[in-house]
């Protein structure tokens, strides 16, 4: 039995509303499906702006309910239509003073499966998220889909290797990394980190980019996302670095066994000897 997952991911320049933007994502979407794609994910808090390059109450107007807010519910609504799982990030309210970027994660038949929280939030000029979210407190949930275990991992936890570890531990497959980083400030560590956390952590990553500059500052989203298979190659091409594109990659998932069963890296773990890892 062929265990090919043919999967997609969206970088998206913003439109200048919200209606617009969720409009976009949802024909990028029915042209994956159109394509056979069986899973898709979006960029960080995609349905926005990215409202961080300043400090501004204003912005708290993007926030909404997950999973009961009219962006996820929407999304709830196409992926009953398309057959698809679909990876949604958005900024959530919990309650008032409560606020986190998020990702819902809906099935195939538009279930709600969950959401991931992001763990690590910087706060350093162009991104000062301190001001909007609070830390995650969700853990590390892996979503059993229908089209396997999926995982996912929001922009600068990127550079957190113990996020990553812990998503293999629970079990992931395939690891949708939604992000906002821009030209200059990370360009080198873009095609390293995650690459070399599929390889660590022997399963597939989706790195999601934003692309092109925005109104609320002059960070220039550089694009660039791709798909990596566990041995750290690149799954066809990176998209590009300027404009808007859908990709759409046949992962196989096969290859995580194999690549388990030649490198051995899960059996030579040694939690035993981590304590350190974990001290304040």
């Amino acid at each position: 039995m062929s265990q090919v997952v043919r999967a997609a991911l969206v970088q998206a320049t913003w439109t200048g509303d919200t209606e617009s933007m969720i409009a976009k994502h949802e024909e990028h979407a029915r042209e994956a499906a159109r394509q056979g794609a069986r899973i898709i994910g979006f960029q960080e808090v995609f349905n926005a702006p990215y409202f961080c390059q300043v400090q501004d109450p204003e912005h708290y107007r993007w926030a909404e309910a997950v999973p009961d807010g009219p962006t996820v519910q929407r999304m709830r609504e196409l992926a009953r239509e398309t057959g698809m799982v679909i990876v949604v990030p958005v900024f959530e309210v919990e309650q008032s003073g409560f606020y986190y970027n998020t990702a819902a994660v809906i099935d195939a038949d538009g279930s709600y499966l969950g959401k991931y929280r992001k763990h690590h939030i910087p706060q350093v000029k162009g991104f000062w998220e301190k001001y909007y979210f609070k830390p995650g407190n969700v853990g590390w949930p892996v979503f059993d889909t229908a089209v396997g275990k999926v995982g996912v991992y929001i922009c600068y936890d990127r550079h957190f290797p113990e996020g990553w570890r812990q998503l293999g531990l629970n079990g992931a497959q395939l690891v949708y990394n939604p992000s906002a980083t821009s030209r200059g400030l990370s360009g080198y560590l873009w095609q390293l980190e995650q690459p070399a956390s599929a390889v660590a952590n022997e399963y597939f990553i989706a790195a999601i980019n934003r692309v092109g500059q925005e109104e609320y500052g002059d960070n220039d989203f550089y694009g660039t996302s791709y798909f990596v298979d566990p041995r750290g190659r690149f799954v066809g091409d990176v998209a590009s670095d300027k404009e808007e594109e859908l990709l759409v990659r046949d992962l196989d998932f096969a290859l995580i066994d194999e690549v388990r069963q030649q490198w051995a890296f899960y059996r030579d773990r040694r939690p035993d000897a981590y304590e350190g890892l974990v001290e304040p």
